[in-house]
Parts: C-alpha cells; sequence; structure tokens
C-alpha cells in the first residue's frame, strides 16, 4: 500500500473520531437542555451547544487534540477563513491553542447542526423535548 493510501486512510480515520467526539458533545449539551426543560430558540441550539461552554479547556489538551483530529494549521487556516466569510475579520486569537480549537469545534458543530431537518424547519421555534429529541435522532 502506497504511503498516499495509508496517509488518506489514517485522515479519514481521525475525520469520524473526531466527527464522533463533537457529536458526543453536542448530544450531551442537547441532554442536558432535555433535563433542564429548556425549550431554546433553534435558532439559539448552536449557540448553547458551543459557544457556552468550552469544548476543551487548557493548551496542553487544546494543543494534543488538534494534533492528533485536524492539524493545528489545517484548523487555523479554517478558522481564518470562517471568520473572514462570516464576520469580515479574525477575532480568534490563532496563537492560542485553546481558542483556535474551541473555534475550530464551533465550526464543526455548525456544519453538524446544518445536518438536522428538524432544526431547520423549526428555525423561528422554541425546540421543545419532542423536537430535541428529534434532532438527536437525526444526528445519530
Amino acid at each position: 500500500m502506497s504511503i498516499f493510501a495509508v496517509t488518506k486512510m489514517t485522515n479519514k480515520l481521525k475525520k469520524t473520531k473526531m466527527t464522533k467526539e463533537i457529536l458526543n458533545y453536542a448530544t450531551e449539551g442537547i441532554n442536558n437542555l432535555i433535563s433542564a426543560e429548556s425549550e431554546p430558540y433553534a435558532c439559539d441550539l448552536h449557540h448553547e451547544l458551543f459557544n457556552t461552554d468550552y469544548f476543551i479547556i487548557g493548551k496542553y489538551d487544546a494543543t494534543r487534540w488538534l494534533e492528533s483530529n485536524v492539524g493545528v494549521f489545517q484548523a487555523i487556516e479554517e478558522v481564518k477563513e470562517y471568520e473572514q466569510d462570516n464576520f469580515g475579520e479574525v477575532s480568534t486569537d490563532l496563537s492560542s491553542p485553546e481558542a483556535v480549537c474551541n473555534m475550530y469545534v464551533y465550526i464543526q458543530g455548525e456544519e453538524l447542526l446544518n445536518e438536522s431537518k428538524t432544526l431547520m424547519n423549526n428555525w423561528n421555534e422554541n425546540l421543545t423535548k419532542e423536537t430535541l429529541e428529534q434532532i438527536l435522532t437525526e444526528l445519530k
């Protein structure tokens, strides 16, 4: 097997592992909202899940997570591009592994949630326990 094929397989495995970790984080957050009987607006769900708490705390842990999942420079590139496209400027401290990691997960979380038809169909509504559970089902 060529080095290219091995690298491609390794990258696919990393992406799968990373996606599962982010999905587990989102699932835990949604389950917490259900337990708290919270009914956030659908348009605020991404913010609630990925912008009110940290995915990773600590420079060392963030660096290790980035290195083992996406690559530090790839994450920086994606964060920079996302922020320039969406906000017109880069506000994340790109010298902080923790800031880059959490913003990268924020971006991936948005992509993950965009796969939920229930979320999109209820965008201007409060999410009930039932709609939150339906979103969980769609994400799995």
